[in-house]
């Protein structure tokens, strides 16, 4: 038996999308981030509409309780892309029941289908994190990166630097 059932979210799908904000809100207990601000349908159409967004949920009784947002990156050295999964996250009182799994699997799939050649996820080394390198680790294959934010510059920034 399934886990849940896996649904790629369409244009369509924007009550769906809105119930994966929160379920991600939820799940990082970050509902400020994920719900405070949220985008107008007209965002999230284009943004569920688009070639390199990818959205999953999981669904039990036609409930969000878990899902991807992802993105494809085309390469620019070879013809191909990679999938990186931007957040993933299954809600308290589903966990331990394989749909993170299943998601991933679904995932997969559809990387195939569009070409990449991975996918790849970052999690943090905190405790709150111990969950999701153990599947993690089951999945795929570790490796020891370095991450780093760099923020962005605004245009009346660069006007007044030298390059």
């Amino acid at each position: 038996m399934r886990p849940a059932e896996i649904k790629q979210l369409t244009a369509n799908d924007l009550v769906l999308m809105k119930a994966l904000l929160n379920t991600f809100g939820e799940a990082f207990n970050d509902m400020d981030t994920y719900t405070m601000h949220t985008p107008d349908d007209a965002y999230l159409k284009d943004l569920l509409g688009s070639d390199s967004f990818i959205a999953l949920v999981a669904l039990k009784n036609d409930e969000v309780v878990g899902g991807i947002a992802a993105y494809e990156l085309k390469k620019f050295e070879q013809q191909r892309s990679e999938i990186y999964i931007y957040d993933l996250a299954v809600a308290a009182a589903y966990r331990r029941r394989g749909i993170a799994t299943a998601l991933i699997e679904y995932l997969k799939l559809l990387a195939t289908d569009r070409g990449a050649y991975v996918v790849f996820v970052q999690a943090d080394t905190g405790p709150e994190d111990e969950a999701a390198i153990a599947l993690y680790s089951k999945l795929g294959e570790r490796e020891e990166v370095l991450h780093f934010d760099i923020p962005v510059k605004h245009k009346n920034q660069i006007k007044n630097q030298n390059p």
